[in-house]
């Protein structure tokens, strides 16, 4: 298994694919560098060379964010917005939907399991 940037990326996938184990890497940006790069995008990552595995290591690590950088960057992102408590540091804090989605329904993976609450008497119990 080659290791880039601290991750094991799979032997048995083409090497376009493998980039793509990379958090920060998409499908794009992976035949991107393939070509900058002047790798096979279709050779097994299994297969690459020594020197090919480092020269895409270090254009990772010279031309792009990804991994640990990307990652921290992203979550000093979010703890700036909640910090200076905007509409979006607010429902981060509150680990509601961020981007405008509706919560009456169909918030379960942001709002979490539902949580039953016990229901008003009714109406026809108040009269007997």
């Amino acid at each position: 298994m080659p290791r880039l940037l601290g991750v094991d990326v799979p032997n048995n996938k083409p090497t376009w694919i493998a980039l793509t184990y990379l958090y920060g890497v998409g499908r794009v940006m992976a035949v991107k560098i393939c070509y900058e790069l002047g790798v096979d995008p279709q050779t097994r990552a299994g297969a690459l060379s020594e020197d090919e595995v480092s020269r895409i290591t270090n254009h990772l690590d010279k031309d792009y964010t990804v991994e640990g950088p990307l990652r921290r960057k992203v979550q000093q992102d979010i703890g700036r917005l909640r910090e200076i408590q905007c509409y979006r540091g607010i429902r981060h804090r509150r680990g509601l939907p961020v981007r405008g989605q509706r919560t009456k329904t169909n918030a379960r993976t942001r709002k979490g399991r539902k949580k039953t609450v016990a229901g008003k008497k009714g109406v026809k119990d108040l009269k007997h």
